[in-house]
């Protein structure tokens, strides 16, 4: 367990008006023809959107982050021309581009080929418009792609060429259940995923120490943690892993300077902010690191000129970073109205889905969390209000 006695001086302040302005500049400068960033991350431009929005939707309401960004059609920047408005499509337009009717998924951007991982943010990135219900969706083929990359083992493939990920699991439990369309358990092969396998597979690539990897056998990393864990929440089955046992593996990821690392002996950096700390809300178990010195990490990975977080500090900040910097400020409980001197109404992140708690509310999204009996409410334990508890009993060591 991380030292808690650490120095937990006065951090910088969240810089938010410098962050809206940098996830809100970021399309023109990627879409720009001698964008170097730009080129270099065309393959996951669905992804980099995903993390803008819901970046963005945390600091802001979704009528903001739909006049800031041309969320839904029809919406816009107030500060773009008339000639800009005309030529760029709103990002749930886009979405829509990226489909591959040959596969029935989405892919990392337009002409691309469907992929799990790009399936998963587009319906991401729809369900925060609020538009799940656009008739351009095919959910049967969605759901049809993804139920055609089941392994009989209960894995999953990302794509039709066959690599197999626990990353791949968690986005076919998560997409399925966003679009209302996960099966129960007790279905078996009957649903359109054979749940019960699913699960099992997950399960299988639990390590000694209590974590997991991304195939039986496969080194221990918090990244997939969090799929593996978020994906036996969505599917009620967290009785598969050892809560206690995986909850320390978590909090010795904490190093000195207050970050986590997702595997022993490497740098803290502020993404497992987001895959360590979602990961120990559902297992009811933040309090299992020193939060005041991981919130000052944070925050010092600020770019306080330009905005945007950064993997550690003096790096260069990148959206993937920032949200999941943000993310992890909102899993501690980090942002209160009005604090930084900001007149803004945050919302909150949910440790499952990955997307703000209201639009998880709205979608009427289920799942399960462990409640540690007898100990003190845990930080943001009101967002898991909604999901099924399995109650453990206190660790025989009283924390």
């Amino acid at each position: 367990m991380a030292d808690a006695s650490g120095d937990t001086s006065s951090p910088p302040p969240f810089h938010h008006s410098l962050h809206t302005k940098y996830i809100t500049s970021l399309a023109a400068k990627i879409d720009s023809p001698k964008s170097y960033e730009g080129a270099v991350t065309e393959h996951l431009r669905m992804s980099g959107i995903y993390w803008s929005i819901t970046a963005l939707s945390l600091l802001k309401s979704p009528s903001e982050v739909d006049a800031l960004m041309k969320l839904k059609p029809g919406g816009g920047n107030n500060n773009d021309d008339e000639d800009e408005k005309k030529e760029r499509l709103s990002i749930v337009d886009w979405v829509f581009e990226c489909y591959d009717p040959s596969t029935g998924g989405f892919g990392g951007n337009i002409g691309h080929d469907g992929h799990m991982l790009y399936t998963l943010s587009a319906i991401q990135i729809l369900a925060v418009a609020d538009c799940l219900s656009d008739s351009r969706l095919q959910v049967d083929n969605v759901a049809a792609f993804i139920g055609s990359l089941q392994q009989p083992d209960g894995s999953f493939a990302g794509d039709v060429w066959g690599e197999v990920d626990t990353r791949f699991s968690y986005c076919a439990l998560s997409c399925l259940s966003i679009l209302g369309l996960l099966p129960t358990a007790d279905q078996g092969e009957e649903g359109i995923i054979d749940v019960k396998n699913a699960v099992e597979y997950v399960a299988s690539c639990r390590n000694f120490d209590g974590g997991f990897g991304c195939v039986p056998g496969a080194e221990s990393h918090a990244g997939q943690i969090f799929c593996c864990v978020g994906a036996l929440a969505i599917a009620n089955s967290l009785h598969l892993l050892d809560a206690e046992l995986l909850s320390w593996w978590l909090a010795e990821r904490q190093c000195d300077s207050g970050g986590l690392n997702g595997r022993p002996e490497k740098q803290a950096d502020v993404c497992y902010s987001w895959w360590i700390l979602s990961a120990l809300t559902i297992l009811g178990r933040v309090s299992y690191i020193n939060t005041d010195k991981l919130v000052n990490f944070i925050l010092e990975c600020q770019d306080g000129d330009d905005g945007g977080i950064a993997d550690r500090p003096d790096d260069m900040a990148d959206v993937f970073h920032t949200f999941f910097g943000i993310s992890g400020l909102s899993l501690l409980g980090y942002f209160k109205d009005g604090k930084e001197g900001e007149d803004v109404k945050y919302r909150e992140v949910d440790p499952l889905y990955a997307l703000p708690t209201d639009v998880v509310e709205r979608l009427n999204l289920g799942g399960q969390v462990v409640r540690v009996e007898g100990t003190r409410q845990e930080v943001g334990a009101a967002r898991l209000k909604r999901y099924d508890v399995m109650h453990v009993a206190r660790s025989p060591l009283g924390l």
